[in-house]
């Protein structure tokens, strides 16, 4: 009896999504993951600040994270034991006991910071400035680097092909799957995957479905200097409650951002010099540091689903369209599961038994829920 040809499934984009599901899926497929750019995690996943929380996103991005937790540590993906600190100021008090509130319900070693405490964690905020601040110490910053090369050395190792330069200009569809036209090669598929990022529903366009109305949305950070004599490596990511900027330790300098979301089209995206004089702006009137001019500014495209949660799972539209988008500035805390979840789909398994004890289902995440279920072309 003749065994089945292994499927041949094609992966269009080379960021941490496509690369952790391709090597989820690399022992049971004939994986090709196609990238436009000329090396890896070229956008979005080479420009994170990569810190992993568990209290950050809506309820089913935190249950994904809470999945992802193990892969993490037990992955060796742990680059620092950095806490993450929300920043209350003088009357905040309400906000910052209702989020504190919140947070200790998600994950118990969540901590209510007097000014005092907080001031003696991070000494630049003032005791008299602050009304105190909600503490996570288990959030960790992730080796974003490692996991990019430890997800493209799985995929190789299950036989898996990587391409960059390889930007997809065509998806048609055949009697037996797809034809995906790159400029330089044909590559056939059971199965294409859509982890674009910034680009999934122009990829979608590729294949004559409507998007999902993705939105890519422009972040920008700098690294500036640590004040003369500042012990910093114990500080924690430091995120003001209203969301008007953050920062955190990094190799010794310190990462600013004006951690705001600005609508992009999809882009090689580009620090705006009014946004880098806000952000420093901002730091400067909350502590005591003096930044002066920040160096090395860089932006990225955090891309977003309409309702802010990653969208994974075939398109009823069109069979063997497979969508993996939205994770937003949560990638690199869900992707592992995410694969698992993927890969567990594609083959027609079962809902992984973490996942579901956490109240994550596929149907919460299915591209269907933003479909009208209008007919295939």
């Amino acid at each position: 009896m003749q065994s089945k040809s292994p499927q041949k499934i094609v992966v269009i984009g080379g960021g941490i999504a496509g690369l952790s599901l391709g090597a989820a899926l690399g022992d049971r497929a004939e994986v090709t993951v196609l990238e436009r750019e000329p090396h890896l995690g070229y956008h979005a996943s080479g420009r994170s600040a990569a810190l992993f929380t568990e209290t950050y996103g809506n309820r089913l991005v935190r249950g994904l994270t809470l999945a992802s937790r193990r892969q993490i540590v037990d992955g060796g993906f742990v680059a620092h034991r950095r806490g993450a600190l929300h920043v209350g100021w003088r009357g905040d008090d309400a906000a910052i006991d209702r989020l504190a509130g919140e947070l200790q319900a998600l994950v118990p070693s969540v901590r209510r910071l007097s000014a005092a405490e907080l001031h003696a964690l991070v000494p630049v905020i003032a005791e008299e400035a602050t009304c105190g601040g909600v503490y996570e110490p288990d959030a960790v910053d992730v080796d974003t680097g490692k996991m990019l090369a430890a997800c493209a050395s799985a995929l190789k190792a299950g036989g898996g092909i990587i391409r960059t330069g390889e930007e997809v200009r065509e998806i048609s569809r055949t009697a037996n799957g797809f034809s995906v036209t790159t400029g330089t090669a044909v590559y056939p598929a059971d199965i294409v995957v859509n982890a674009a990022g910034a680009w999934v529903d122009v990829v979608a366009g590729m294949a004559e479905l409507a998007g999902l109305g993705f939105q890519p949305k422009r972040r920008t950070a700098f690294l500036f200097d640590p004040p003369a004599g500042a012990d910093i490596s114990g500080w924690p990511l430091v995120v003001d409650l209203h969301e008007q900027f953050y920062f955190k330790p990094d190799a010794g300098r310190l990462i600013g951002s004006l951690a705001e979301e600005t609508d992009s089209e999809p882009c090689d995206a580009y620090p705006e010099d009014i946004d880098v004089a806000i952000a420093v702006d901002r730091i400067e009137q909350a502590t005591s540091m003096r930044i002066g001019r920040p160096s090395t500014p860089w932006a990225g495209l955090r891309t977003f689903a309409p309702d802010r949660t990653p969208v994974i799972g075939f398109d009823p539209r069109l069979p063997g369209f497979f969508w993996l988008g939205g994770q937003g500035g949560y990638g690199f805390q869900v992707s592992l599961t995410l694969a698992r979840l993927g890969s567990a789909l594609i083959s027609g398994g079962a809902l992984p038994a973490d996942l579901a004890a956490l109240g994550v289902t596929a149907a919460a995440l299915a591209p269907d829920r933003f479909l009208a279920m209008a007919p295939a072309p």
